[in-house]
């Protein structure tokens, strides 16, 4: 019996961080908090040669778990087209992994048994993180993304 993998969706829970913190010292946090051992991945997600979202991760082999810190924007530039006032301006343009959530800067993907209040409790608790909260992927438009 062959699965068809238009009907194959991965499971997995969602939390939204808002923070200033940048992301190296998030994973840090993170790690130090939650006793997590996440590291910058060897690839990143590529969409297109510009849109590059750059990610950390970690396998939890005792527990059979995937962990992904993940960036929710990437900024690119662009030159200005001629006929601007200041061509040599560049402009730049946000691409967000998940667009319904502008507002969050990072997602930390998780199996869904991974995600309990008490681990939201400790990211909240972590210093410089303004907000965290879960997300409800089954409503999301942009699923698709986070599917790697």
């Amino acid at each position: 019996m062959q699965i068809l993998e238009e009907s194959y969706e991965e499971e997995f829970a969602l939390v939204g961080i808002y923070t200033n913190l940048e992301d190296y010292a998030l994973a840090y946090a993170l790690n130090e908090s939650l006793r997590l051992h996440l590291r910058k991945a060897e690839t990143d997600l590529v969409f297109s040669s510009e849109v590059i979202y750059p990610y950390f991760e970690w396998k939890d082999e005792m527990y059979d778990r995937e962990w992904s810190l993940l960036i929710n924007s990437c900024i690119t530039t662009h030159q200005s087209a001629s006929g601007n006032l200041f061509p040599e301006e560049p402009s730049f343009s946000n691409h967000l992994l998940v667009p319904e959530y502008k507002e969050v800067n990072f997602l930390l993907k998780v199996e869904p048994e991974a995600l309990d209040a008490e681990l939201l409790l400790k990211i909240k608790s972590i210093p410089k993180v303004i907000a965290a909260y879960v997300i409800e992927t089954t409503k999301l438009k942009s699923k698709h993304n986070l599917i790697f």
